[in-house]
């Protein structure tokens, strides 16, 4: 599954927490750029400015919440 997100340096942190709970490979990635979503260094060294995107194959409830809050209008 692929989701298209916008977040700020501020929401890293709770990213990562969420990130960290779930038994599955979490990667977020812009451009050429892709980093495990599990790493707080990786995700902070992103670049805020564009949509990033989060790829996985997996389900977790608080996970999916984080992404609908973070989720860019289409």
């Amino acid at each position: 599954m692929v989701k298209t997100i916008h977040m700020t340096q501020k929401d890293v942190q709770h990213f990562v927490n969420v990130t960290s709970k779930c038994d599955f490979d979490i990667d977020i990635s812009y451009n050429r750029y892709v980093v495990d979503a599990k790493s707080f260094l990786g995700v902070y060294g992103l670049d805020f400015r564009s949509p990033l995107k989060v790829s996985y194959e997996g389900y977790n409830s608080e996970l999916e919440e984080l992404l609908k809050k973070f989720a860019v209008a289409c």
